[in-house]
């Protein structure tokens, strides 16, 4: 029943990191997203400093693709790892 429980929790808690990586980054986006579009409605359209905002919005957006596929890398091994255990075990 132990061992049960073990490979059950293992899932929760895969599933659970991913889903908060996940969110984490699309809110800082999000957050990021609309202080830089209220900064360029408040800037004058010609100025270069309402540009830098979404200068770093896109190397946030860049950062999370990295974030991306290495949350597919790990759970991919992970899922690999917890697999060859059930397996095993039987």
């Amino acid at each position: 029943m132990i061992e049960f429980i073990s490979y059950v929790a293992r899932v929760f808690s895969l599933s659970t990191r991913l889903f908060a990586n996940m969110m984490s980054g699309h809110a800082l986006l999000k957050i990021l997203a609309s202080f830089s579009w209220s900064f360029i409605k408040a800037a004058k359209p010609i100025s270069v400093l309402a540009f830098i905002p979404w200068i770093t919005v896109t190397a946030i957006t860049m950062l999370e693709f990295l974030v991306a596929f290495l949350q597919a890398y790990v759970f991919t091994i992970l899922i690999t790892i917890y697999t060859s255990d059930v397996l095993a075990s039987h």
